[in-house]
């Protein structure tokens, strides 16, 4: 039997594992110590613990990696996206150590891994490229000259990765410097290489690109495009196949240059080819991702073809079928659900999934890496799941789409659900043009100010703590609090912010609360409110409540006592990460504003900055520290108001 060892973890580890089942392939998973309770461990036929909760000493740790696929006696090593899927140092080890590597050659990665060698491989066959430069000077005088060459603004972009990691845009000269050295700052804790290109910016692009399947027998062939628009701080949210509004002519030359393209690098297995269109339709090679993207499923759903199988296949030697293009009218659309707090600049969320409801529906695919119980770290990219919508049309999928969302329920970390039903509810109005600067347009209206949570939300979070009080084997609490004149009855006190309320509710389940009737489902966690309002609430010391598709975090603890600010002050992380700068300096002055660290975790960048003017007293923070949020980085002494 043939053995695949996925080089990954979560919901792509999972996606992976169930085409190589249905392929009558033994499947081995690898994890580290965060992950060793995850479902992708569970579900495949064998794991191997390759290291602790780093990426940097598990998956990214290439000799581990490779013992755990000899120690597995794998034939197929698949890297899945992402840590190492485009090192062309783990392609070779893997080929070095007899086994074969689902993706393409080692001199490919390394070529098409190079942002600047693959825009010389396309212009070679004749691909537009959008002009920049990179020139081997890396000094910022270089950098200083081409602005001025080809015009501002201008985006700076490491040489080495993707997923929009380390790019900047400069809009007038004054800001270059800056960027130059924040790109290359990100560069190098992400890739190892802090080369950067600069390219002439192409304001209010669409994000087009092209599936392609290539074999080792010479087939090279598109499946199809792909519109990426949708993005926040260069990071994909919603994603739709085929690409709207492309015009027939321009999408069959699009194919055509990422067919060149991949044979002008020798490319095998899946790829994608990235282009951005402008207003005037015209379209500019991005860059190649030689792996298997995020957003493959919607290719999938209107093209028939498993690309995971096919990258199997072609791993093993065997020729591609024939080709296939999309079913008839049909259209898919992703939203990605990711694990962070718009309402607080995206910051990651950690913590404990205590009640999980993912959609299940004709037409909908859930691709999910954690289910109700699992553990969110800080460790790895906040992704959660991404849910997928079929339709014989764009609208008709966009509206599937939707109500999807609507059903599906997390509690435990905040999500960016609440921002993902606004955005496909914008996409629906055929009158907007999304391309990639959409999303930071309407942010404001994709992320309102939260509203103080109504009756609705005090009755289901009480009648969820009421319930859970309550032994059915226990006479003294089995049926509920019980009151003269007023029969079952029971008082919970709960907190949002600096609002306490007393929930007065009646009954012993169904429950009655200021007008309100709110009764128990057939599911844990699950309430109706009013005979239809469906609802949700679990607690783990919060009692997380939603209601309506909004969420609210409603306290039963005592309120802290509120003790006076001291004289001094802390600087402390904003989020769980990796200080990746450290400016401070212990009795420097500074001014309210200067930058004294960054934190970087789940591809996030955050300046941590002085509160006030003053003066370091105290460092407490060293550059490649990992930090808790709320860790003090520094002590502070802020001058006399």
């Amino acid at each position: 039997m043939t053995t695949l060892l996925v080089a990954n973890r979560g919901e792509i580890a999972r996606r992976i594992f169930r085409t190589a089942r249905r392929m009558g392939l033994r499947t081995v998973a690898v994890y580290s110590d965060a992950d060793a309770r995850l479902p992708f461990v569970r579900e495949a036929d064998a794991a191997i613990r390759i290291g602790p909760a780093p990426a940097t000493e598990s998956y990214l740790a290439i000799d581990r990696v490779i013992a755990a696929a000899r120690e597995a006696k794998a034939d197929l090593v698949h890297p899945g996206y992402g840590f190492l899927a485009e090192r062309p140092e783990f392609a070779s080890a893997v080929d070095a150590a007899g086994m074969r590597f689902v993706g393409p050659p080692p001199s490919v990665l390394r070529s098409l891994g190079d942002k600047a060698e693959a825009k010389t491989i396309a212009e070679r066959v004749k691909v537009p490229v959008v002009p920049g430069y990179r020139g081997d000077d890396q000094s910022d005088e270089a950098f200083l000259r081409a602005a001025r060459s080809i015009h501002y603004p201008a985006m700076i972009k490491p040489v080495a990765g993707g997923g929009g990691i380390g790019m900047q845009t400069v809009r007038e000269e004054s800001q270059l410097r800056d960027a130059l050295a924040r790109a290359r700052r990100i560069a190098t804790a992400a890739f190892g290489d802090e080369r950067l290109l600069m390219e002439r910016l192409v304001e209010r692009p669409r994000h087009v690109e092209v599936q392609v399947l290539a074999d080792t027998h010479g087939t090279v062939f598109t499946v199809g495009d792909r519109d990426c628009s949708a993005q926040r701080r260069h990071q994909k949210i919603v994603e739709e196949a085929p690409a709207p509004t492309v015009k027939d002519a321009t999408r069959d030359r699009m194919a055509a240059a990422a067919i060149a393209i991949a044979r002008e690098a020798g490319y095998r297995n899946a790829g994608t080819v990235e282009f951005v269109i402008d207003q005037d339709g015209r379209f500019y090679f991005l860059e190649v991702n030689a792996r298997l993207q995020v957003e493959h499923p919607v290719t999938e759903m209107v093209s028939g073809v498993d690309l995971v199988e096919q990258q199997l296949r072609i791993a093993l030697g065997e020729p591609l079928g024939a080709q296939r293009k999309q079913q008839g009218t049909q259209h898919a659309v992703e939203a990605r659900i990711y694990a962070e707090d718009p309402a607080a600049g995206f910051l990651p969320s950690t913590g404990r999934l205590i009640h999980v409801r993912w959609p299940e529906r004709p037409g909908i695919r859930v691709d999910a890496g954690y289910e109700e119980g699992d553990v969110v770290t800080r460790h790895y990219d906040p992704l959660l799941a991404k849910v997928i919508a079929v339709g014989d049309d764009r609208g008709s999928a966009l509206s599937l789409l939707a109500s999807a969302l609507e059903e599906t329920e997390v509690l435990g970390v905040r999500t960016n659900l609440g921002l993902l039903r606004a955005l496909v509810r914008k996409f629906a109005d055929l009158r907007t043009r999304i391309d990639t600067e959409f999303v930071e347009s309407v942010l404001a209206d994709l992320v309102p100010e939260s509203p103080p949570a109504p009756h609705e939300a005090y009755a289901v979070a009480a009648a969820a703590v009421a319930s859970g009080a309550r032994d059915r084997g226990d006479p003294w609490t089995g049926t509920g609090a019980w009151r003269i004149g007023e029969g079952s009855a029971t008082t919970i006190v709960l907190r949002e912010g600096a609002r306490e309320q007393a929930v007065r509710l009646l009954g012993s389940g169904p429950y009655v609360y200021a007008g309100h009737r709110v009764a128990a489902r057939d599911e844990a966690h699950r309430w109706l409110v009013d005979g239809s309002c469906a609802a949700a609430a679990a607690s783990d010391g919060i009692v997380w409540t939603s209601v309506g598709g909004t969420t609210w975090e409603l306290e039963t603890g005592p309120r802290e006592r509120q003790i006076e600010a001291a004289a001094g002050a802390e600087v402390a992380a904003p989020m769980p990460g990796l200080v990746i700068a450290a400016q401070a300096v212990v009795d420097r002055r500074i001014r309210r504003g200067d930058l004294l660290f960054v934190v970087e975790a789940m591809k996030m960048e955050l300046r941590v900055e002085a509160p006030a003017d003053g003066m370091v007293t105290r460092v407490l923070a060293n550059v490649g520290q990992q930090v808790e949020r709320g860790q003090r980085l520094a002590e502070f002494e802020a001058d006399p108001i």
